[in-house]
C-alpha cells in the first residue's frame, strides 16, 4: 500500500528502561527502506512513504525490526494518511473548548475489535463519553485519564490491542502528514 502512514509505537519513553531516541527511531525505519520519515514528539508517532516496491506488512516489519535493534518490544499500529484524515474528521466528541490532552483516542491495532467495546458504548459514563469509529474509540474524560473508569474499561477489553494518544498529538500528526 503505497502512499503516507504514520505509525504508533506503543510504550516506548516510558519508565527509564524504554527509552528511545526519536533520531535512532527515524534511522531504524529508514533503513527498513522506507522515504520521508519524520517523528513528532518524544514518544513513538513516526511519519512516512511506503513506495510502490516496498514488500510486507508495514506494522510488523517495524515492529520485529525494532525488537532486534532495542532489544525490547513495541506494539506498533500503522494508519494510512486516509486513514488518520477519516479519524481526524470523524470525531464526534470534538467541541469547541474542550481540553485536546483530555480527549484520548484509542487506536485499535484490529479493527473488529470495535465490537468488543459496543457495550460499553451504551453505557452513560458522565462526565466521560465514549463513542466508537471504524478502528477507533473516542474517549472524552474531563477529569483525567487516572480518574477515569471508561479508561480503566477500554483498556482492560483492548489490552495491548490499542494504543492511545491524546487528540492534540493526533491532530499534529494530522497536520505533519498533511505538510
Amino acid at each position: 500500500m503505497p502512499g503516507t502512514h504514520v505509525a504508533l509505537l506503543r510504550g516506548i519513553n516510558v519508565g527509564r528502561a524504554k527509552r528511545v531516541a526519536m533520531a535512532e527511531l527515524r534511522a531504524l525505519v529508514e533503513g527498513l527502506g522506507y522515504q520521508d520519515v519524520r517523528t513528532l514528539l518524544n514518544s513513538g508517532n513516526v511519519a512516512f512513504t511506503v513506495r510502490r516496491a516496498a514488500k510486507g506488512d508495514p506494522a510488523a516489519r517495524i515492529e520485529k525490526a525494532f525488537t532486534a535493534r532495542f532489544n525490547f518490544s513495541s506494539r506498533v499500529t500503522v494508519l494510512t494518511a486516509a486513514e488518520l484524515a477519516d479519524l481526524v474528521a470523524g470525531n464526534p466528541l470534538d467541541k469547541p473548548g474542550r481540553n485536546p490532552s483530555r480527549m484520548l483516542i484509542a487506536v485499535l491495532t484490529d479493527p473488529r475489535d470495535c465490537s468488543k467495546l459496543q457495550p460499553l458504548a451504551r453505557k452513560d459514563w458522565a462526565p466521560d463519553a465514549l463513542a466508537i469509529g471504524k478502528r477507533v474509540a473516542y474517549q472524552w474524560c474531563p477529569g483525567g485519564m487516572l480518574e477515569s473508569a471508561l479508561i480503566e474499561e477500554v483498556n482492560r477489553l483492548l489490552g495491548d490491542g490499542q494504543t492511545t494518544r491524546n487528540w492534540a498529538t493526533l491532530t499534529k500528526l494530522h497536520a505533519l502528514v498533511e505538510s
